[in-house]
């Protein structure tokens, strides 16, 4: 049987690391445990007085021995951001970046999916999501570290983020390539890794278990399995998000038993009439049974996520694009839809101000360009409110559907269809179309 891979994943990157060794490590061939502190001096990680190129703390004991690091970001630019201490299993390596120092876990990917599975939903969730979530986490991953070998060996260089950036065009996707120095990092950039801070259950581990070394294949290839929390009623597109990649298993179809019964949602008119409805879909409920099993303590702030609401003042709204983008527009005149993708998500909108009009793109660079923090996705409309006949809006509403990207799983949608009693395979192949799901450890 061949061995099961590790990770090295990216924790926090900090002028200085507070962290706690709950054993005992080995670190430059001597034994330490305890409270330590490390900080980055004149490019160096600076740790007991003393300072390296690098540092590896390697536990004695990888069942019991952890370590805890202080003051972890989450939610890094989302609307439930926050700090919280955070324990981990495995190695700990620290490494500057940026004039930084960097703290990287590395662990097996199998111990490593057991906190994702209980970082992305809650460990609660029905046995057979959770089978479905590592399947796809684990063929995210492998998928992700493939594509790293091989950009590693043809262009050590290649992390490539902007498709066209000029006065009038900045089209900007975002992925896990801009992870030099590990394979992921901990937050909702990748995959959310909280280490053993989020209590693994049982039912965690039987799901790892049951699928251990299984993913999810299309062609003779790891799928790159992506995931987001709720599709608003129709799939995404990869390419509408990311690189212009086709994957054929990532392509349009209702979150529905009728899978192919869904509108056209590219045409501006049709993506109004369904984001202003409220369309029957696996991720449209109410349930807080289901939602409890799938969203954390943080998530289940987000109540309005299928169909929600964003208004803005004229004054808010200049400003926060202002700030977010780093362009002046002076005041907002108009928000226009140029190009949607297949759930009626905008992966290009033109900003028309007084001083500048700019089209942006993709998705994610809409949704951080909207908000103080990052709107819930970019399948909205907007409307318009002139109450006293001003010469620009007076306010701006967007209404919108989803939350996420929208690409492949849906976690609500899969929740639902979790409790309805699919079982993993099923819920797997609802959303990845036409792949087959392979051991290959």
């Amino acid at each position: 049987m061949a061995q099961v891979p590790q990770v090295r994943v990216g924790i926090m990157n900090e002028p200085m690391i507070e962290f706690e060794l709950n054993g005992v490590y080995r670190v430059n061939g001597e034994k330490v445990t305890g409270n330590q502190v490390a900080r980055c001096v004149d490019g160096k990680v600076e740790w007991n007085g003393k300072r390296y190129s690098e540092l590896l703390f390697e536990p004695i004991n990888v069942d019991t021995d952890s370590f805890t690091l202080e003051n972890v970001t989450i939610g890094v630019s989302f609307h439930w951001k926050r700090k919280e201490n955070q324990t981990f299993r495995g190695a700990l390596k620290l490494i500057v970046e940026n004039d930084k120092v960097t703290t990287i876990n590395i662990l097996s990917i199998e111990e490593y999916l057991l906190s994702v599975i209980s970082s992305e939903m809650s460990a609660t969730a029905s046995l057979e999501l959770l089978k479905a979530h590592a399947v796809i986490s684990r063929s995210w991953l492998l998928a992700q570290i493939k594509k790293e070998n091989i950009e590693a060996a043809t262009d050590p260089g290649l992390h490539q983020e902007f498709e066209t950036s000029n006065e009038d065009e900045e089209i900007k996707w975002w992925d896990r390539d801009d992870h030099v120095n590990f394979d992921v990092c901990a937050d909702d950039h990748c995959q959310r890794y909280q280490g053993i801070t989020r209590a693994s259950t049982e039912a965690v581990r039987q799901a790892i278990e049951a699928t251990w070394g299984q993913v999810l294949m299309y062609g003779g290839e790891l799928c790159d399995a992506r995931f987001s929390k709720s599709c608003g009623g129709v799939y995404e597109q990869f390419e509408n998000c990311w690189q212009d990649d086709h994957h054929p298993y990532l392509v349009a179809r209702r979150d529905d038993d009728d899978e192919m019964n869904f509108p056209d949602l590219t045409r501006e008119d049709i993506a109004a009439d369904w984001i202003l409805s409220s369309p029957h879909a696996h991720c449209n409920t109410t349930d807080k049974e289901v939602l409890s099993q799938v969203l954390n303590d943080y998530d289940q702030e987000t109540t309005d996520f299928y169909r929600w609401r964003v208004e803005y003042t004229q004054e808010e709204l200049s400003h926060i694009i202002r700030e977010r983008t780093g362009d002046d527009y002076g005041r907002i005149i108009d928000l226009e839809p140029v190009a949607r993708g297949t759930s009626g998500r905008l992966y290009k909108l033109r900003i028309v101000g007084e001083k500048k009009t700019k089209t942006i793109g993709k998705e994610l660079t809409i949704r951080y360009a909207l908000s103080p923090t990052c709107l819930y996705s970019s399948a909205f409309i907007v409307e318009k409110i002139n109450e006293n006949d001003e010469p620009y809006p007076e306010k701006f509403v967007l209404r919108g559907a989803g939350w996420g990207h929208g690409v492949g799983l849906c976690q609500i949608g899969a929740a639902v269809m979790g409790a309805k009693g699919y079982d993993y395979h099923q819920i797997l192949l609802h959303y990845f179309i036409d792949a087959q799901i392979k051991s290959i450890y």
